[in-house]
């Protein structure tokens, strides 16, 4: 079922997500297949669930929306439940980041250019990947929705004072997106 996805200014995009019962496989198993068919409506590549209005420790990338600039993503698509960073890189990156929840705003994140992240994937299989360029990217900025974090928090403090009023304006409800969307 596609779901609408949560805008800047929604209460659980600010919430640390609660770690996933991986006993409730039905349960996890209809999460997936939600965020796996919102994802693809929106034409986005990676949410998390909380974007969904749920406060759990699951996302999904689908690095094939991202070919036509990184053809190393053909094929990258990943569920995570419960994903934990386990090392990452001293060196960073910096990369003009946006997002669905925050849709008009872009704005470059300096993160790890590299990490090694522990998971259980859609099979309920434990999972360790060392993942490193535009996957990692990903990847790290999914996670950062599951700890209530949103990229515009990682912005340079003068960007951040520059896109204010967009946020503002997003959070009052005076935005636009291409998919279903809600603030609360």
């Amino acid at each position: 079922m596609i779901r609408p996805i949560y805008l800047y200014g929604s209460e659980v995009l600010r919430k640390r997500a609660q770690e996933a019962d991986l006993n409730d496989r039905e349960g996890l198993a209809s999460l997936i297949a939600d965020l796996k068919e919102t994802l693809a409506a929106s034409e986005g590549c990676g949410l998390a669930a909380p974007q969904i209005g749920v406060s759990l420790r699951v996302l999904v990338v689908d690095g094939d929306v991202m070919t036509d600039v990184y053809d190393y993503l053909k094929g990258f698509r990943r569920v995570m439940i419960n994903p934990v960073i386990t090392e990452e890189s001293k060196r960073l990156c910096e990369y003009n980041e946006g997002c669905l929840s925050v849709p008009g705003i872009y704005a470059d994140v300096s993160r790890p250019d590299s990490v090694s992240v522990e998971y259980y994937d859609e099979n309920f299989d434990k999972v360790t990947e060392r993942l490193d360029k535009f996957a990692c990217r990903m990847v790290q900025h999914e996670m950062s929705h599951l700890d209530g974090e949103l990229f515009t928090d990682l912005v340079a403090p003068i960007r951040k004072k520059i896109i204010s009023r967009k946020l503002q304006n997003i959070a009052n409800g005076k935005t636009r997106t291409r998919y279903n969307s809600k603030i609360r």
